[in-house]
This record gives C-alpha cells, sequence and structure tokens, in this order.
C-alpha cells in the first residue's frame, strides 16, 4: 500500500512560500499578495511575517496600507539554499 503525500505544508515549505512570492514580487511585495501567493490566513501571515523578521530574512518598509516586503541578502541566500536543498530531495522521491 503506498501513501499519499501530504496535503499540509511543512513550516519551513511556508517560509520558502512567503519569500518566493516576496521574491516574485522583486522587493515591492504587498501584504496583500503574500497572503494570496502564499495561500495563508491574515493570522498565519502575520505570525509567519514576524519570525521571518525577527530571523532578518525580510524586511518590511512603510506603514499601515502601504506595507511592502523585501527580502534580506540573508533571507535570498536562505531562499536558494532551500531551492537546492529541495532539487536534491526531489531527485530522491522525497518531498520537503
Amino acid at each position: 500500500m503506498t501513501e499519499k503525500p501530504s496535503k499540509y505544508r511543512s513550516q519551513i515549505r511556508i517560509y520558502a512560500d512567503i519569500l518566493r512570492v516576496i521574491e516574485r514580487e522583486k522587493g515591492n511585495a504587498k501584504p496583500t499578495h503574500v497572503l494570496y501567493g502564499a495561500n495563508l490566513s491574515h493570522d498565519r501571515l502575520v505570525k509567519y511575517l514576524a519570525q521571518l523578521k525577527d530571523q532578518g530574512l525580510v524586511e518590511e518598509e512603510g506603514v499601515s496600507d502601504r506595507t511592502t516586503y523585501y527580502l534580506t541578502d540573508k533571507g535570498i541566500q536562505f531562499l536558494n539554499e532551500f531551492k537546492k536543498v529541495s532539487q536534491f530531495a526531489e531527485a530522491f522521491g522525497f518531498v520537503i
């Protein structure tokens, strides 16, 4: 009997999804774009963005309805390394 892949994302996958959306927006990622792009509820997005900011992977600019997010150098490095690890794992049939 084969197991179906989990429908749930790991925390690290959620971080990577958020970082990918911010990367795709080229430093002008609005909260709504990140929310929809990473497929998260508002509460979860706020929680994860706070953690990413605390880790120095993401910076926030602006105030209120003009807030945007961009990746720091550390965030870019994390995302690049995550992509390598994901490709490596997938080559052996694992999904991160």
